[in-house]
């Protein structure tokens, strides 16, 4: 008797409850709910960025959202699996007020992401990705002030409490909405719970149910994935079909995966992917060496008559310094006078790519000459970033070249102190060395006009006995932008939400401009070789392919004595920064053994039209190599797409139907990217293989541990003692 009144007791449902028809009723409606929130989301990205609609038709819009819904089934079907699970369970149907507190945290943080996203979106032009966890492993307190200073913190947070506030109320309204009224039996007692049968039978309905939700597809095969929402011409609704918490899910599994999920995978056999790199690398001033164990170790030797009378080399990384709103590359919007005046100088390269879209990523192609590679993005970061490469630091430290590293903010960011000391490099300025600076950012650190002031008078100081090697690397142009209270130029209108970036540009020209004007009666300055290039570009309206390839378009500048007359002042050869290193040997003169992963851009044969391979940053692996005109477009898991591009004044990207040249751009696509990511796995993507370990074994082939990094400070102590 006492048994069965425990169990009456624990089976009664909560007062005012009214069993399994209630809670299927909350579970609906908190998706429908939920379902909304996502849309309006979207929404919200939408009219944020609205500036990036252009002429896309209204159709392509509906269709991202139809795209979107999908997705946020899926997200919805996870939320709701405690309620789902709850229906096996009278006493978890019960405890509602727990559901309804899991309900608004999971809304409030997806809330949280949205709202981070909208300016997420602004910057990069993509959906959240690895780029998030990036961030949060570099320096706190750097990052923080990024924050702080670059966005509506406050009014990001405010909006977020209001918006939960309002869910949690929204899902308490709707708990008592479907409740119902209690039913009364005959004698007066309250009706016991659904039967334990009856309740298996509609869990069962629902799973069948959320499986096909969650698949997002009828179709037999792979279930929903997120080129599933590339669906329209317009890359901006084709990213507004995602969801932001499921693509930042995807990112975290690619970037904390142990078995590098997000690399490329190989897809041809290794001898046939080797071959195919090489004739691609391989011109007739190379001869392969090393064949046994690098895949495009080669002594190059570079014609006589392309050398030029130089023996320094300065290398300028400009931030942010986009292709698009370059004078000289058909821009009229006057952002670069600077720049377009010193094109005048030397030779302009009009169809020049960054490796990524990220400063990191342009550092190690110009430098390392290493390409950007899907699941390395952050190279400089990862044990892999402690290879030995065949770039700049390493080929010149061989011919007793001084150097010098001069850089507005902290060597410790990216960890460009540890990557460039291990390369061979030794002397950094950083943001501790500027004494009274025009501007100290509490971000990033100076300003470009205090950046290019100390660089002037360090190359000043340095041994004339010995060539020298320089890079200079700009910050203001990035967010929250350092720039001085009194500006030099004029401030940039009418361009939206890009007017303060396209002001910071401006302001970068002109400190650019205002260097040369200084260094130009320097001794040294007629004997040396002067690269200008930007480390990447960033999002603009116009969006040239899905690509967006003008986040990708920079300029690259060469000023030296003679050069124009020898080479003219314009080249249409495709290039990227893994071409640089190459170049600029070339222009030295001498045989020089390297591996880099480019070219020398003024030795190739006249109808070599060039190439580059690209790849945009964090967890998205879509990947593309482009050939003159052309660029071949290769998503993960999903069918290549060919388009003819044109970039300058009137940008377009036109859809080719699939070729033969495309079937031969996406072979040599996959073979470089392949035998790159092989190459640095193995550790052979230097110049010549390390000294033997004991047994006669490269150290190239083993775990040699790497020295741990070392900050600018402890560089110099070391230097001077």
């Amino acid at each position: 008797m006492l048994s069965s009144l425990r169990r009456s007791a624990r089976e009664r449902p909560a007062s005012g409850f009214n069993g399994l028809a209630a809670h299927l009723r909350f579970t609906f409606a908190s998706a429908l709910a939920l379902l909304v929130l996502f849309a309006l989301l979207r929404l919200g990205l939408l009219l944020f960025n609205r500036e990036l609609i252009g002429s896309t038709p209204l159709a392509s819009f509906v269709e991202a959202f139809g795209n979107g819904l999908r997705f946020d089934l899926r997200l919805t079907v996870y939320i709701l699996l405690p309620l789902l699970l709850g229906v096996l369970s009278m006493r978890v149907m019960a405890v509602r007020g727990l559901l309804r507190l899991w309900l608004s945290v999971c809304a409030s943080l997806t809330i949280l992401l949205g709202l981070i996203e909208l300016n997420f979106y602004r910057e990069f032009h993509q959906r959240l990705n690895s780029l998030v966890f990036q961030y949060l492993q570099e320096d706190p307190a750097t990052v923080l002030s990024m924050l702080w200073h670059g966005f509506p913190v406050l009014q990001l947070l405010a909006s977020w409490g209001v918006a939960s506030a309002a869910m949690y109320v929204l899902f308490g309204w709707l708990e008592r909405l479907t409740r119902g009224a209690p039913t009364v039996c005959e004698t007066g007692a309250r009706r016991r719970g659904s039967a334990w049968y009856t309740r298996a039978a509609v869990f069962g309905v629902l799973i069948l149910v959320c499986v096909v939700a969650a698949r997002g597809t009828l179709r037999q095969g792979p279930p929903l994935r997120w080129g599933d929402a590339f669906t329209t011409e317009s890359m901006f609704a084709n990213h507004l079909g995602l969801n932001a918490t499921l693509s930042l899910y995807d990112a975290a599994k690619n970037r904390f995966s142990s078995h590098r999920d997000n690399s490329w995978k190989a897809t041809l056999p290794a001898e046939q992917a080797q071959a195919i790199t090489r004739e691609l690398l391989l011109t007739g001033n190379d001869q392969l060496v090393d064949a046994e164990l690098a895949p495009v170790r080669r002594n190059f030797q570079p014609p006589v008559d392309g050398q030029l009378p130089v023996r320094n080399v300065v290398v300028i990384l400009m931030e942010s310094f986009a292709g698009r709103f370059v004078g000289a590359l058909g821009s009229g919007e006057g952002i670069t006078p600077n720049f377009d005046r010193l094109a005048g100088e030397g030779l302009l390269f009009e169809r020049f790519f960054a490796n990524g879209t990220h400063t990191h990523q342009g550092m190690f192609a110009s430098m390392a000459c290493f390409p950007n590679l899907p699941g390395f993005e952050y190279l400089m970061q990862t044990p892999e970033g402690g290879n030995r490469f065949s770039g700049l630091p390493q080929l010149l430290s061989a011919r007793a070249f001084n150097d010098l590293y001069v850089y507005n903010g902290d060597f410790a960011w990216d960890n460009q102190s540890g990557f460039f000391s291990n390369q061979g490099m030794t002397r950094f300025i950083g943001r501790g060395d500027y004494v009274d600076p025009v501007v100290a950012d509490p971000t990033w650190g100076v300003s470009d006009q205090d950046m290019f002031t100390r660089a002037a008078e360090e190359l000043a100081q340095l041994d004339r006995s010995k060539p020298f090697y320089a890079l200079l690397q700009t910050l203001s142009n990035h967010t929250p932008y350092a720039l001085p209270e009194q500006l030099p130029i004029a401030v940039v209108e009418g361009h939206g939400a890009l007017d303060q970036h396209l002001t910071a540009m401006r302001y970068s020209d002109w400190a650019l401009g205002r260097f040369f004007d200084q260094v130009r009666d320097e001794p040294w300055f007629k004997q040396t070789l002067f690269v200008v290039v930007g480390d990447h570009g960033f999002g603009v309206p116009e969006e040239v392919t899905e690509m967006d390839l003008f986040r990708f378009n920079v300029p690259l500048l060469l000023i030296a004595p003679g050069i124009s007359e020898r080479f003219g002042s314009r080249r249409d050869v495709v290039g990227t920064q893994v071409d640089v290193v190459p170049t600029i040997m070339g222009r030295l003169g001498g045989e020089v053994q390297h591996q880099c992963w480019g070219r020398d851009l003024l030795s190739l044969a006249a109808d070599d039209p060039g190439f580059g391979i690209i790849k945009p940053s964090g967890s998205d692996q879509t990947v593309a190599m482009i050939r003159g005109d052309r660029v071949l477009i290769q998503p993960k898991e999903q069918a290549a797409r060919l388009y003819r591009y044109r970039l300058g004044a009137n940008p377009q990207g036109e859809r080719l139907a699939p070729d033969a040249e495309a079937a031969q751009l996406q072979r040599q696509l996959e073979a470089y990217l392949q035998t790159a990511t092989a190459s640095l796995l193995a550790n052979r993507s230097g110049d010549r293989e390390r000294e033997a370990a004991p047994g006669g074994v490269p150290l190239a082939s083993v775990g040699v541990p790497i020295e741990p990094s070392k900050t600018p400070s402890q560089v110099r102590k070391a230097r001077e003692g």
